[in-house]
């Protein structure tokens, strides 16, 4: 098993230090043993330390908006995570699920700040394995946008499913009607006693052969561009029902997320009340005094 000062020196950001700065460090961090399936932080714990993996694997990853999880790392010996809240001493940003029994030194912030005060060009060394990680977390998120069904249905338009849609709308409006009634009359009129016997009329006698024609092939086309806009509209009522049942399955997840966080947080005032309960039944004195008050 590698000394904690040797496994500093595998850690690119820890490898510019002389040997005796590595071995001052080393005298500071913890060593921590998990076992599987333990859960060492969720995302939005307080952060604030550092994990250097000696042994075991670590599972980092998050769930977007939908619930769906990502998986960002698999943290095996010699990787380190938790840098993030280690810097800025924010709140996790992933969660982080131990799924092999684990061996790990443990840096805090205050270990972190001696580091970079005896050895401060090693910061270009973390802010890269930050960047790195950065980079491939917007390539996990790239794509995972709730879409809109208007964009993806009017956008994406070929000139064909364009002029369907305009053909569809005004074959049902009022003005269609009103024209087509308008050129109905003025065809029948041209057709019949006495403009028939005129040198404009009597192109179609009765019973409007000519006429009768024109509206079945009207009809045919018109059916189709109606039908295909009709296809249009149920692949568009599609995208929207997806986008609702989206939005029905994050709020169902958020709910569950919240009963994650309470039962995690119920889970931990517990512990604190055990560990105060103990402390207080082996100081005979200060029990005595609470029952007094």
């Amino acid at each position: 098993m590698p000394t904690p000062s040797e496994v500093l020196a595998q850690i690119p950001m820890f490898a510019l230090l002389d040997d005796g700065e590595r071995a001052a460090l080393a005298e500071r961090v913890d060593a921590v043993r998990e076992p599987a399936e333990r859960q060492l932080f969720h995302a939005g714990d307080p952060g604030g330390a550092m994990y250097i993996v000696l042994e075991g694997e670590v599972e980092l990853f998050f769930k977007n908006a939908t619930g769906e999880r990502f998986v960002l790392q698999r943290a095996r010996a010699g990787d380190f995570f938790g840098e993030i809240s280690l810097l800025d001493g924010g709140a996790r940003t992933t969660s982080a699920l131990v799924t092999e029994p684990l061996h790990a030194l443990v840096i805090d912030r205050g270990d972190l700040e001696q580091f970079l005060a005896v050895c401060p060009t090693a910061a270009v060394d973390l802010m890269s394995a930050m960047g790195k990680r950065m980079r491939e977390t917007a390539e996990l998120l790239r794509g995972t946008a709730s879409r809109n069904a208007n964009v993806e249905s009017e956008d994406n338009r070929s000139a064909v499913q364009k002029s369907a849609d305009w053909i569809s709308d005004f074959s049902g409006s009022l003005p269609f009607l009103f024209l087509h009634v308008f050129v109905f009359a003025v065809w029948i009129l041209l057709n019949t006693a006495p403009l028939a016997n005129t040198t404009i009329g009597g192109f179609d006698a009765y019973p409007f052969g000519l006429l009768t024609m024109c509206v079945s092939l009207e009809a045919i086309i018109l059916s189709v561009f109606v039908l295909l806009s009709q296809n249009r509209q149920v692949a568009r009522d599609r995208v929207r029902n997806d986008i609702e049942y989206d939005i029905n399955l994050k709020a169902e997840l958020e709910i569950a997320h919240m009963h994650e966080k309470v039962d995690h947080i119920y889970e931990q005032l517990t512990g604190r009340l055990a560990n105060i309960e103990r402390a207080m039944r082996a100081t005979p004195s200060l029990g005595a005094t609470v029952e007094t008050r």
